[in-house]
């Protein structure tokens, strides 16, 4: 992906025969974002079967992360991991519907907060507060639901496609106080320091930026060691948050869990395992929502062989 700034959206920018496919996916969008929420998830799930039918490459990949990361479960329980997985990412295109268009009194309705007296008791203290978070593929309706109940700044990856990449941009700005690149460190500082809670997800293969090699899921993982910097730079807190989605499809929780003790401390290796372990508490719990067709583990130490073929 790249990293040029995104602009708003103005759809004269975007009438050449190449944007067509693309504005035909978001007249897709939202028409689903017009079906009741159980109707969509159901859709969702039928979108990510037909996802997993057409990729290739991608189920290999997550076929090494599972085996890998997850060795005890069987075959059987990591194919069906994986093709939940695929469900989950369909759902999350459903979800970026509602974001889009759902007003946020029906939002509010699907949503409950477990944990929120651990950022208000952050925020309270003075201090600012970063939500720790990976990527799930829960990870746009979790923010967007947040800021339902307290502004939210985001940090934001420039698309490829220019059209998706500028109508994102406009509608998460539309409900987002701050929607940050994530080369703007120095924005970023000052919406924390202004205690606007602060949704990050450091969980990528950054292989341009410094890392140490900590473990996550038992294999040592490229970490940027930005994570650290960040916590001293604003003096704020790191709580890990999690947008789970209930069982019985009826909804979200959102949970916030106490701060990072002793962070950030003074080594950043051991800053970088305490980042992985948080994540990878939630991977474990719900493992059919985390973004296994990410290469998370490309970046390899010193002489160890390529993780992905």
């Amino acid at each position: 992906m790249g990293e040029s700034s995104s602009v708003l959206f103005k759809a004269s920018d975007y009438f050449s025969p190449k944007f067509w496919p693309m504005w035909c996916i978001i007249g897709l969008l939202r028409l689903a974002s017009l079906l009741p929420f159980r109707i969509g998830l159901s859709i969702g799930r039928l979108t990510g079967r037909v996802i997993y039918l057409i990729t290739g490459s991608r189920k290999k990949i997550v076929d090494i992360n599972l085996a890998r990361c997850i060795p005890e479960k069987s075959l059987d329980e990591r194919n069906r991991i994986k093709k939940a997985c695929y469900q989950n990412i369909g759902i999350s295109l459903i979800e970026m519907a509602m974001c889009w268009w759902w007003d946020a009194d029906k939002l509010r309705s699907i949503v409950e907060i477990e944990g929120r007296e651990h950022l208000d008791a952050v925020l309270d203290s003075g201090r600012g507060a970063i939500l720790l978070t990976g990527h799930f593929t829960s990870l746009e309706i979790g923010a967007r639901l947040l800021a339902l109940f307290m502004p939210v700044q985001v940090m934001y990856r420039t698309q490829r496609n220019q059209l998706f990449d500028s109508y994102l941009y406009t509608r998460r700005c539309s409900y987002f106080v701050n929607t940050v690149s994530r080369k703007n460190t120095r924005l970023l500082i000052k919406g924390i320091k202004q205690k606007i809670p602060t949704w990050y997800a450091p969980d990528q293969d950054f292989k341009r930026e410094r890392n140490v090699f900590a473990p996550f899921m038992g294999i040592a993982t490229a970490t940027i060691t930005a994570s650290s910097r960040l916590a001293q730079s604003s003096g704020a807190a790191m709580l890990p948050y999690y947008p789970e989605r209930k069982k019985d499809g009826s909804g979200y929780i959102l949970h916030i869990d106490a701060p990072l003790e002793n962070f950030p401390s003074a080594d950043e290796y051991e800053d970088a395992s305490a980042i992985n372990r948080s994540i990878e508490k939630y991977v474990r719990q719900f493992p059919e929502n985390y973004m296994w067709i990410h290469q998370r583990f490309k970046t390899r130490p010193p002489g160890e062989p390529p993780f992905y073929p």
